[in-house]
């Protein structure tokens, strides 16, 4: 069975953020194949695809590496996303669909609901889960795409810390969904710049320490990255 770039693609950019590979660490085909138990052939079609969305870079004599973002680039992924969430908010309420409004309100619930009785482990899934479905909401796909990366970006260079006020935070959700809901543009667009603002104040650079170049083989085929 053939393992689609895509998916290997997928696994490589994980094991980035996550930090099994460790910035400036090089990214050879055919230890990368036999980790995934693919080919060369996904792999090489993979580090390009990375290397376009700023993961990998390619070095002279050394061959991919994992990229190693300066302190302004990443200053920067932050200053990018404070405005691009509120542009797909204002689009979203020009363009948002019932579903889309269903999932929101679903998850603005949730949230709601799991902030009061303080079970804060679940709110950060959910508040991604927010924000992407906002983002689709838009019916934009080159917004939508430029936010997905940003958002693999923001998590392999940042720990997020939880908010300090949760029920805020998930009031302010609520509000966003609210003026979505309405068509009302502007507002969103405004509602969800105050909020982004407020949650990159929690955003800390990561510290990646060392990470052996001993790795476990991953079997794509079956199923496990």
């Amino acid at each position: 069975m053939r393992i689609p770039a895509q998916a290997v693609c997928t696994a490589i950019r994980d094991d980035i953020v996550s930090g099994v590979f460790e910035p400036g660490g090089r990214l050879t085909e055919e230890v990368l194949a036999r980790r995934y138990g693919v080919s060369r052939v996904p792999v090489r079609e993979a580090l390009r695809t990375l290397e376009s969305e700023g993961f990998v870079t390619t070095r002279r004599h050394a061959g991919a590496c994992v990229a190693e973002p300066t302190e302004q680039e990443a200053a920067d992924l932050l200053e990018l996303r404070m405005l691009l969430e509120p542009l797909a908010a204002a689009r979203a309420a020009r363009r948002r669909t019932e579903a889309h409004l269903k999932v929101l309100r679903g998850l603005v619930r949730l949230g709601q609901e799991r902030a009061r009785r303080g079970q804060g482990e679940d709110l950060r899934s959910l508040g991604a889960w927010f924000h992407e479905t906002l983002a689709q909401a838009s019916g934009s796909p080159g917004l939508i795409a430029l936010l997905t990366q940003m958002r693999h970006k923001v998590s392999w260079m940042y720990v997020v810390e939880a908010p300090a006020r949760p029920v805020e935070s998930w009031a302010e959700h609520g509000a966003i969904v609210d003026a979505v809901a309405r068509g009302d543009a502007e507002r969103a667009r405004t509602l969800t710049a105050i909020h982004t603002e407020r949650a990159t104040a929690a955003h800390r650079p990561r510290l990646r320490p060392a990470v052996s170049t001993s790795q476990p083989a991953v079997n794509m085929a079956s199923g496990r990255h």
